[in-house]
């Protein structure tokens, strides 16, 4: 394991390159969460400046990271999975393939090396994707939570495109930055507390989330986040691409609206220091917290082990969430953490007489 120290040469770089212009990537009416302008997450204002990053980049102390090692394995997922069967494929930090009902769907999937807008400085990936490209099924559907560069790959949604035309869905104001960098290429957007059906019983929700989004540092919150529920017959799916807790109130809604849920996806790392990172990744102990919100369903937790995207060590989540889920009085299980390149075959919902 490696210390690496702090380079605030990154954050430099990325001042240097503002430009004059502002970017806006949509324009519609004020809402809750828009402001004509810019996103926001209703009643909790950004505090959040440009000083504030320079600062965490002259002063960050990164907890131990490891060079970049191949995996012991990979994923070779089937061409198709039918019924209510739902397998799902760890590619990594928070990118998974979900396959149920016949559909491939592949949820916030980023294969790059760097997470950041340049090939050859920012974060490094610790491990290769859990699926080759090549082992990849024909994509149906892709869910993009929002537009930074751990979920945003253009890279790879070019190639993807290129190779299966999927259906790709994204909040609002995410189209004109695909649509800019990829030829020809069809995103459909929608706003939180909109749907979308893309199969016989299976919708798409848009889901609020408490987060933000940038590209660069002219064009933060010009485009909007989301969580989505994967609504099925056999149960909701309920993913979480990033989130601060915010308070918990999109999670009691959640809960409210769309549980009881068969899985979750939830963020749990890159948390360190809480003073620039809270409002934007929960800790261990508010995923716990979370989840019990949202009713304890069985929960993937992902965002850790791939990029070091803050100042949280390499191991540190894993052994946090334990010390998280001992303090709820929960199972070590209740949360599955798989390793990049394994599967998990989810089991089905018990029924109620109420279903």
């Amino acid at each position: 394991m490696r210390t690496t120290t702090a380079l605030p040469l990154l954050a430099l770089m990325l001042f240097l390159l503002q430009t004059s212009c502002t970017s806006t990537y949509y324009r519609g009416p004020v809402s809750d969460h828009f402001d004509g302008s810019r996103f926001h997450n209703p009643g909790k204002p950004d505090t959040k400046t440009r000083w504030d990053l320079l600062r965490w980049y002259w002063t960050r102390e990164r907890g131990p990271w490891p060079e970049f090692s191949p995996l012991p394995t990979t994923d070779t997922p089937p061409a198709r999975v039918e019924g209510e069967t739902l397998r799902l494929s760890y590619v990594g930090h928070v990118s998974v393939l979900l396959q149920t009902r016949g559909l491939n769907i592949l949820l916030d999937p980023v294969w790059a090396d760097r997470a950041s807008p340049f090939t050859w400085a920012g974060p490094r990936r610790a491990h290769p994707p859990g699926i080759r490209f090549a082992d990849l099924p024909p994509i149906d559907l892709v869910l993009i939570s929002h537009n930074h560069y751990d979920h945003l790959d253009l890279a790879f949604i070019e190639q993807l495109w290129q190779r299966d035309r999927p259906r790709i869905l994204t909040p609002l104001g995410n189209d004109t930055i695909l649509k800019k960098a990829i030829a020809d290429i069809e995103v459909e957007t929608r706003d939180w507390g909109e749907q979308v059906t893309v199969a016989p019983e299976v919708r798409v929700h848009f889901e609020p989330m408490h987060h933000w989004s940038a590209r660069s540092l002219w064009d933060r919150n010009r485009a909007l986040w989301a969580a989505f529920v994967l609504d099925t017959p056999d149960g909701p799916v309920y993913f979480v691409g990033d989130s601060g807790y915010g308070g918990g109130d999109n999670f009691r809604a959640a809960a409210r609206k769309h549980g009881p849920f068969r899985l979750a996806i939830l963020p749990i790392g890159s948390y360190d220091p809480r003073w620039f990172m809270q409002d934007a990744h929960m800790n261990p102990a508010e995923a716990v917290q979370a989840w019990t919100e949202l009713g304890r369903p069985p929960t993937l937790p992902t965002h850790y082990g791939m990029f070091q995207l803050a100042d949280t060590g390499y191991e540190q989540p894993l052994r946090d969430l334990e010390t998280a889920l001992r303090a709820a009085g929960a199972a070590p299980d209740s949360f599955r953490p798989l390793r990049a390149g394994s599967f998990w075959e989810v089991g089905v919902m018990e029924r109620t007489a109420e279903d």
